[in-house]
């Protein structure tokens, strides 16, 4: 019942930026956590960032001082600045929402975008 769509991947030289979005819709009432993961080829998908309603943020240690993500409440919208860029973030990258839906019974529920692909040349 509730769709995430990512944008803003490409393909950048190394030490540039990018600036990712990720747009929640559908029967929702109210998004509690939202972050980002990504999975590069041959590992595992792994935490990148994460943002709580908040506005309280975590970062992966590899990551640190170079992405930062933020969130629009209003546009149900979670972004994820990066900067700096390295060979190594090449990778797909998926939003995450914790998202409890209009329903009788509310859940929260953890819904997947389908992915962006961002890579990272020397």
């Amino acid at each position: 019942q509730v769709q995430l769509v990512e944008s803003g991947g490409g393909l950048v030289q190394a030490g540039g930026s990018l600036r990712l979005s990720c747009a929640a819709s559908g029967n929702i009432f109210r998004i509690n956590g939202m972050g980002w993961y990504r999975q590069a080829p041959g590992k595992e998908r792994e935490l990148v960032a994460t943002i709580d309603s908040g506005g309280s943020t975590n970062y992966a240690d590899s990551v640190k001082g170079r992405f930062t993500i933020s969130r629009d409440n209003a546009k149900n919208t979670v972004y994820l600045q990066m900067n700096s860029l390295k060979p190594e973030d090449t990778a797909v990258y998926y939003c995450n929402a914790v998202v409890l839906i209009r329903s009788m019974i509310r859940v929260p529920r953890d819904y997947w975008g389908q992915g962006t692909q961002v890579t990272v040349s020397s």
